[in-house]
């Protein structure tokens, strides 16, 4: 069976466009539990990650992976969002912290994939949001890119 895009805006034009002859990112499913959030979660992470550019994967896992990975490479012991590696320009998300943050803020769960998606690619770029106006930049360049997806804007409230 063909896989149901209706929850997912159809590909919006402009620079890097997930239409367009950018090479399509590799995404890893590592946690099934994904594909119960975010039907077609592959699909998601795949046209943000290529409208935004710069990673060459994504990985789909669970907190516990994130969680390793987090006290191996940053030296907390706990599982977040979002990782990036850029070595393998990889952006790593963790199911159950992604999935808790989009209940919290009542967010489409698939919206809320694609934005970490999409800051996470950001940083890969050098992009930061360690001071207030790095923070604005990041954020304004996260919704330009989002905007181009058909997905709002998260730092918008309602």
């Amino acid at each position: 069976m063909p896989p149901d895009h209706s929850r997912f805006p159809p590909d919006a034009g402009g620079t890097g466009d997930p239409g367009g002859s950018d090479p399509a990112p590799q995404v890893v499913v590592d946690d099934i539990a994904w594909r119960r959030t975010v039907p077609n979660a592959d699909v998601v992470a795949r046209r943000a990650a290529r409208a935004a550019g710069g990673a060459e994967s994504v990985v789909l896992t669970s907190n516990r992976t994130v969680k390793r990975l987090n006290a191996r490479h940053r030296g907390r012991n706990k599982p977040t969002n979002v990782l990036t590696f850029e070595t393998g320009r990889e952006i790593i998300l963790a199911h159950g912290v992604v999935r808790r943050e989009a209940a919290a803020a009542r967010r489409n769960p698939a919206h809320h994939l694609a934005h970490l998606v999409v800051h996470g690619a950001l940083h890969l770029q050098g992009h930061d949001h360690h001071h207030p106006g790095d923070a604005r930049r990041m954020e304004m360049a996260e919704a330009r890119i989002l905007r181009r997806l058909g997905l709002p804007n998260p730092w918008r409230a309602g």
